[in-house]
């Protein structure tokens, strides 16, 4: 019996028990599905992810039904939401943009959805430390993160997963202002998040600041751009995979540097998904989207013409 299904027998069992005990159960299925690797991140195989996350997500929703403050179903349910959503979604939302815009549409609208669903488990495990938090980071993001928020590293997680889950969102909001208007907001996030341990997770932090840079719609700042990569390379010791595909689509093709996107897609391909367990998911999501860009290569770069 898979962890997962002895949780929802175990949930059945305590449907009848007292509050208390109920509540206590609760949380300790809360305790155990919320701690160590994910049974997600660590799997290999991709179709299976994408059809279990849904059952999953939902159980963490119905946990956090029952225990609607457990930090750790929180963190869970905005990490799973925002796995699913670009996995599957968003990344559905991008094939169809080649042929089928309003199918496009309505994949990017609902990938924004889920984003937001992400963010809002996210700032719920913020202000349940931070109350306040939600309504400062609307006014004033950098005072929020310094003030309210983002005191310890042990807020690490909810800082990077609110950025990342808000960062998403936006990508997929090019239309709406109001969206936009909240970049400071990741922006604020992920420096707070760099302040307080800029090596947390082999780098994480800064491979995110890469990403983000290819999605904001702006000018690209290159040298900086190229510190954050560079050092996520460090950080990982050259075992992520996305940190290169991120490079690529930042930089690479808006300086239409063929040779260089070629490059990076290749080091990004040679990353071996086994080398860290942990991520053995998201490196298999960096390869799929490699060689997604790889196909469309020439659809990417002006081809310079004979001489």
């Amino acid at each position: 019996m898979t962890r997962w299904a002895s949780v929802s027998v175990l949930l059945a069992i305590l449907a009848g028990s007292g509050c208390s005990l109920k509540t206590y159960a609760i949380n300790m299925v809360g305790n155990a599905l919320s701690s160590g690797d994910s049974v997600y991140e660590t799997d290999d195989d991709l179709d299976l992810v994408v059809a279990a996350l849904p059952f999953g997500l939902k159980l963490t929703e119905s946990l956090l039904s029952q225990s609607p403050n457990h930090p750790g179903l929180l963190l869970t349910a905005c990490r799973g939401f925002v796995l699913y959503s670009y996995a599957t979604v968003h990344y559905e939302a991008q094939l169809s943009a080649e042929h089928d815009l309003d199918r496009a549409r309505a994949g990017r609208n609902r990938a924004r959805r889920l984003y937001a669903r992400a963010t809002q488990y996210c700032t719920r495990g913020v202000e349940r430390t931070y109350p306040g938090f939600a309504t400062a980071i609307l006014k004033d993001p950098e005072a929020a993160v310094t003030r309210i928020a983002g005191k310890t590293k042990t807020d690490l997680p909810f800082l990077y997963w609110t950025a990342a889950s808000l960062g998403l969102a936006i990508s997929v909001s090019s239309d709406d202002a109001a969206m936009l208007a909240r970049l400071p907001d990741v922006h604020a996030l992920l420096n707070r998040a760099l302040a307080l341990d800029e090596s947390w997770d082999d780098g994480a932090l800064h491979e995110f600041k890469v990403l983000l840079a290819g999605s904001d719609g702006g000018a690209p700042d290159v040298p900086l751009i190229r510190k954050h990569y560079e050092r996520a390379v460090q950080l990982s010791d050259g075992r992520s995979a996305g940190v290169h595909v991120a490079y690529a689509e930042a930089v690479s093709i808006r300086q239409q540097n063929r040779a260089e996107f070629m490059e990076l897609l290749k080091r990004a391909l040679a990353v071996d998904p086994d080398a860290v367990p942990a991520n053995r998911l998201v490196t298999i999501l960096a390869h799929r989207r490699a060689r997604w860009l790889s196909d469309r290569v020439d659809q990417l770069f002006v081809s310079t013409p004979e001489r």
